[in-house]
């Protein structure tokens, strides 16, 4: 039985277990190849596992399974799966105390996800402050969201979402699902998105990162004002419109309309500290 409050909708579609399992290239009749590297060099974390509905896809790759679930009772029947499979280690725990590298202990990640509507975007932040050893992200968000992560500058869903993930890794909007393919069903319906990693952070000079996330969120505080109006409380106009003209962007820019490479720019051209 679903639990509400932890955000549950089991994927009960075995079609759209196997349509999934196809696109993250873990099942026999996936088209294209998997990623380069034997089981033995890397492993899949799967993040609330529930049922084990993509468990055992997962595991068929003979790589290690850590499949984390935070419900004690679906846990306890994730154990019984794991007794079949040798490969597969329940982790009862919550995703967003779980220490990623940890629980790789030296292998490259993998990580399959059917997220909680409700903790996606903390559950990303998690996950991108533990990059350096995930390859690939594979995750069921609200369609909403994953239109979001995939967003390109210039797009009505371009925003604070789009940056953070195009920073941390190359996001893909693999497939919409149904509905009706989740138990019980959402009230939206949902899609699979790709992360690959690295993403821009592999191109852009070393940054501080924790000052940049924060220069971006206030930079799409307000996403109808400029830049500079959303800047001000922080740096004095014109010195954001200096910086916007080094950039060869209009003086009444917003957020929206600068990449992350542009983004990063104008963070270090302003600096992290209040000028105002």
């Amino acid at each position: 039985m679903a639990r509400q409050r932890l955000g549950q909708h089991f994927l009960a579609d075995a079609g759209w277990r196997e349509e999934i399992a196809r696109a993250i290239r873990v099942s026999p009749q996936s088209i294209a190849p998997s990623p380069a590297g034997n089981s033995a060099e890397f492993c899949w974390i799967e993040i609330g596992a529930g049922h084990g509905e993509m468990t055992e896809q997962l595991a068929s790759t003979g790589a290690p399974v850590h499949a984390i679930e935070l419900d004690a009772h679906l846990a306890a029947t994730l154990k019984k799966l794991a007794r079949r499979s040798p490969n597969v280690e329940v982790v009862s725990a919550d995703i967003l105390k779980s220490d990623i590298a940890k629980i790789a202990a030296g292998k490259r990640v993998r990580i399959y996800g059917n997220l909680p509507y409700y903790i996606t975007s903390p559950i990303l932040h998690h996950l991108f402050a533990s990059a350096e050893p995930i390859d690939e992200i594979h995750i069921v968000v609200q369609h909403e969201v994953a239109l979001r992560l995939a967003a390109q500058p210039g797009t009505r869903d371009y925003g604070y979402l789009s940056v953070l993930t195009q920073y941390f890794s190359r996001p893909e909007f693999v497939l919409e699902i149904p509905r009706g393919a989740f138990r019980p069903p959402p009230e939206v319906s949902s899609a699979l998105v790709t992360l690959r990693l690295p993403g821009e952070r592999a191109k852009l000079p070393q940054i501080d990162e924790a000052s940049f996330l924060e220069f971006v969120k206030l930079c799409f505080s307000q996403k109808r004002k400029t830049l500079v109006n959303n800047l001000k409380s922080r740096v004095k106009p014109e010195l954001v419109r200096e910086a916007l003209a080094n950039l060869k962007l209009r003086a009444d820019a917003r957020a929206e309309q600068l990449s992350v490479a542009n983004l990063a720019t104008l963070s270090q051209q302003l600096g992290s500290r209040p000028r105002g």
